[in-house]
């Protein structure tokens, strides 16, 4: 595929982090994602919505579309390669079915209603099929995808969080965790507010994902794993018991200080002589 086209509609509430998540698949596939807003004539906010996107996407082109109105359309057909192909990317109910009969000006998909209580549709298109397009394109119709877990995806990562990197790159010790530790740079960003907490969270569930992903599929990395947490386990262990013979240690101490109550003192003086 050339060409990964993310679909955006604007009648429902904007999930960010699965638009994060469809953007790093879509560039570690090796294709350029396209973001594609549809049905933009059925809401007020789209102008919002369009500002939301370009601001989450940054460096992925965006095109918003309306198939009704026919808006859109050939500003969507001229980021595609001559000869090139197409895959579009959305939950059920987004408006891929009918964007792409407009597309190709007739009824090429079966189109449904969506619900009116959360705008989610019916799957009517329940398998991939290729679509000729106008100028020697090919389209591909997927059905619906609720979510999708991502696999080796360091690529896509970068290119949708590299932002991230940098920033943690300004940290002032090399293996900062990015929590308490002094001069770290996501802190500071996160507290003066350039850095969006939501946004933040989002790379953190990532890579938590993909690390687990890698430790499942490579031995060598599933042991350093649980190596790692047997030095942790083993240290806090050890930290306990040094505590409590220090807390033992100050306690006898204590007790063998003239006028203490151990076993080196003595209360009261010696014995009275008559």
């Amino acid at each position: 595929m050339d060409i990964v086209g993310v679909v955006v509609p604007v009648d429902r509430p904007l999930t960010h982090n699965r638009l994060e998540r469809t953007l790093v698949a879509a560039w570690d596939s090796g294709a350029v994602p396209l973001v594609i807003i549809t049905k933009a004539d059925l809401a007020d906010a789209a102008d919002d919505v369009v500002g939301q996107v370009m601001l989450q996407a940054a460096g992925v082109a965006v095109v918003t579309t309306s198939a009704e109105q026919g808006d859109g359309l050939d500003e969507l057909l001229g980021h595609l390669p001559t000869g090139g192909t197409l895959v579009l990317l959305g939950p059920s109910g987004a408006g891929k079915s009918t964007l792409i009969n407009a597309l190709v000006g007739y009824e090429a998909q079966d189109t449904g209603p969506v619900r009116a209580g959360d705008g989610k549709g019916k799957h009517t298109t329940t398998s991939r099929e290729l679509v000729p397009l106008p100028g020697g394109a090919v389209l591909m119709d997927t059905p619906g995808v609720r979510g999708f877990g991502l696999f080796d995806a360091d690529d896509g990562m970068e290119e949708i969080f590299g932002d991230l990197a940098e920033l943690a790159g300004q940290c002032r010790f090399s293996d900062c965790a990015h929590g308490r530790e002094p001069g770290c740079a996501v802190q500071a960003a996160l507290a003066d507010g350039s850095l969006d907490d939501r946004r933040w969270a989002s790379y953190l569930k990532l890579q938590r994902e993909l690390a687990a992903l890698n430790r499942r599929h490579d031995a060598a990395a599933r042991r350093a794993y649980q190596r790692e947490w047997h030095q942790k386990i083993t240290a806090a262990a050890k930290s306990q018991r040094s505590a409590a013979r220090y807390g033992l240690e100050r306690a006898e101490e204590q007790g063998a200080k003239p006028g203490g109550n151990g076993r080196g003192g003595a209360k009261g003086g010696g014995r009275r002589h008559s």
